[in-house]
């Protein structure tokens, strides 16, 4: 339909023009090229949902020490590989305070994003046992994940963990598990896209598994502590951000800086590995390294060769960040409790203009409302449903890109929706549930 409230002539030619062969299949940053060129012509302003960016200023304390960082001089000196001492310490507080892990500052790295960490990740971990050379994703996820495993020519298997909660994620596991092919299996919590949170009898089996199969567990953990129906802000109080690491040895945490703390542009994330883990030898690992330690592997191998150190001030802006949260005068969940807020907003708008939800449970529990909700619409595929919305000027990205099995879901992400611009979300919804209610 032409009555459109963005004109479709120019979103058409635009869509033609971009030379993506199918909308629905583009990478988030294809979507945000073509959105970025159709507001440019028609001065309309999207309601964008494809980015998971902050929408919130970057946290004072981290730009800062930043700047104090730069004043003495740290620009012109090479960083640490493994990291400044002060950002590993403050590291391993933090995880013992809000996750109740003991793990030792040595086995905290710093690396430029979580992106980062999950490539250097998956590059040592495949060659740690010359008959484990598979990734398993449990899926939905970060697109860029299955990316990186295609631009490094490694194998992966994934499966939608959306119809195995519960008691039936045992079996699906060690179908997978038991071959014995799997050296790592990687999943976020919350989980991005679907906002799922596992619970502690998922975690606990995922733990289980990946001790009996010698599986290492990759845990993404970029919106910690953003599952809104608890509070996880008391710094050594309970509850904690829930983990893996309460059940297996065997696992490695990616602890992002661009959500919880605003602070994506500075591209700093930690990689958070395991005493056992760390210090294991494999000595598969001298095909490729000087050393069959897994831990100096990982630094002094992979993490060097893909970069000579994360950014010097950026590590002492992070500190700075971690510490006021470990010291509680920094209240970091607090600071971003607007993302739930905004949601809880917004899909009602969805759901009152006949839209429904894709990823809507935890086993028996509604789940939070967060950074991201996913969304349907009858009568459409996700593909379809995305390159239909650019006509009424919402952008997003389909399920199909994140390994999800729901071929009818969009995903949405809150951040960059401002509240003034809710009437318009509400008017676009409601103008195409009427030219598409029959």
């Amino acid at each position: 339909m032409k009555d459109t409230p963005i004109n479709y002539e120019v979103v058409t030619r635009h869509i033609q023009e971009s030379k993506i062969r199918s909308i629905g299949k583009a990478t988030i940053r294809e979507i945000k090229r073509l959105i970025n060129g159709i507001e440019k012509e028609t001065g309309e302003r999207f309601i964008r949902m494809e980015m998971g960016v902050p929408g919130l200023p970057a946290t004072a304390i981290g730009v800062q020490a930043e700047i104090d960082a730069l004043n003495r001089g740290v620009a012109s000196i090479y960083p640490e590989i493994e990291g400044t001492s002060v950002l590993k310490t403050e590291a391993s507080r933090f995880v013992k305070l809000f996750l109740d892990i003991d793990v030792d500052a040595a086995n905290c790295i710093p690396t430029v994003g979580s992106m980062q960490g999950g490539f250097a990740a998956f590059l040592t971990f495949s060659k740690i046992h010359t008959e484990k050379d598979t990734t398993l994703f449990i899926d939905p996820g970060f697109p860029v994940h299955h990316q990186q495993h295609r631009v490094l020519g490694q194998k992966f298997e994934t499966f939608d963990v959306y119809n195995y909660r519960g008691d039936k994620l045992r079996d699906k596991l060690e179908s997978y598990f038991s071959k014995g092919n799997i050296h790592s299996a990687l999943y976020s919590n919350p989980n991005n896209p679907s906002w799922i949170c596992f619970t502690d009898k998922e975690l606990r089996i995922i733990g289980e598994l990946a001790t009996k199969y010698n599986v290492i567990i990759i845990e993404d953990l970029a919106y910690f502590a953003m599952d809104f129906r608890k509070d996880y802000s008391k710094p050594g109080h309970p509850p904690y951000q829930p983990t893996v690491a309460k059940y297996t040895d065997n696992y490695v945490m990616l602890i992002s800086s661009s959500k919880v703390f605003s602070y994506a542009g500075q591209r700093i994330g930690l990689m958070i590995v395991s005493n056992h883990l760390f210090n294991m030898q494999a000595p598969d690992l001298l095909r490729y390294y000087s050393t069959d330690l897994v831990g100096r592997a990982l630094i002094y191998g992979t993490v060097y060769a893909l970069s000579a150190g994360t950014t010097h001030s950026t590590q002492y802006g992070l500190a700075a960040m971690l510490k006021a949260a470990n010291d509680g005068t920094f209240d970091f969940v607090d600071a971003v409790k607007e993302y739930g807020a905004k949601a809880k907003i917004m899909k009602k708008m969805f759901t009152d203009n006949g839209f429904t939800f894709v990823y809507d449970k935890d086993e028996d529990e509604p789940i939070a409302d967060g950074f991201y909700f996913t969304f349907a619409y009858p009568g459409f595929t996700g593909e379809e449903l995305l390159q239909e919305l650019i006509y009424y000027g919402i952008s997003a990205i389909a399920l199909s890109i994140t390994g999800s099995e729901r071929i009818e879901g969009i995903r949405a992400c809150v951040s960059l929706v401002m509240r003034d611009q809710f009437p318009a979300l509400e008017e676009r919804l409601k103008k195409f549930r009427e030219n598409h209610s029959n």
